[in-house]
């Protein structure tokens, strides 16, 4: 009776692998037509649309057979459309559920455009309205993120771009200093305002804002009554610009 019954199971077992085959098929076939769909939106640059699919795909078949290539594509849309706050959690998540993956560079990459892009502001993109007084907290991640890429994938064929990107963001850190400094000076606290400008030569010595920042410099030594301090200023001054 018990061989009888091992036969009866195993026989179950056979044929309800046998009968999941279809059904593994159709979903083949389907996660194949949707992911198709969906290059052929990003094709034609409806983004928003992709975004839809690609999402659909990665709730309904997260181990799916494209299932990393979903959601490196869903970094890009969700970047295109403006969704940050849904790149981000696509990208921890990709980046933590695959640390060794050969994508990663371009992933960190997006990572640090993403965060540029949460960087700019509506008046600044639609009124060109100068808002460098603004926090630059994310400028500096977007930093961070370039710099990281830089680091663990030197030969990275988004490098160079990341290394130019640095060099923009640090004159946006400067220009967030100086207008703090210009901010002192107006009222008159001039070494914070000299600190201010010590602070972008220091950090940011490539950048056009270190002619202003020296600048202000010299008027609140000036005021401070501090010659030396103000001719050191004037000569590093007058040899650089």
């Amino acid at each position: 009776m018990r061989v009888v019954l091992t036969i009866a199971v195993l026989s179950m077992l056979v044929l309800s692998g046998c009968s999941s085959k279809p059904d593994d098929v159709a979903q083949r076939s389907q996660v194949d037509e949707m992911y198709q769909l969906a290059q052929g939106m990003i094709r034609s640059a409806r983004f928003s649309d992709a975004a839809n699919v690609l999402r659909s795909i990665n709730t309904r078949y997260p181990f799916g057979p494209y299932a990393q290539q979903v959601q490196l594509d869903l970094i890009y849309v969700e970047y295109k459309t403006g969704n940050q706050d849904r790149a981000l959690t696509v990208i921890d998540r990709f980046l933590s559920l695959n640390p060794n993956h050969a994508d990663n560079d371009y992933v960190r990459y997006m990572r640090g455009l993403v965060h540029l892009q949460a960087e700019g502001s509506f008046f600044q993109d639609a009124f060109g309205i100068d808002r460098s007084d603004r926090n630059p907290v994310y400028a500096e991640r977007a930093f961070d993120d370039f710099a990281e890429l830089i680091q663990r994938h030197p030969d990275s064929p988004y490098a160079a771009d990341a290394r130019a990107r640095m060099v923009g963001i640090q004159a946006r850190l400067a220009q967030h200093e100086l207008a703090a400094a210009e901010y002192y000076l107006r009222r008159e606290a001039y070494m914070a305002a000299a600190n201010r400008g010590i602070y972008i030569i220091d950090n940011f010595p490539n950048v056009v804002e270190v002619k202003r920042a020296l600048e202000i410099m010299i008027e609140s030594y000036d005021a401070l009554g501090l010659t030396n301090q103000a001719s050191d200023a004037r000569r590093v001054l007058a040899a650089n610009f």
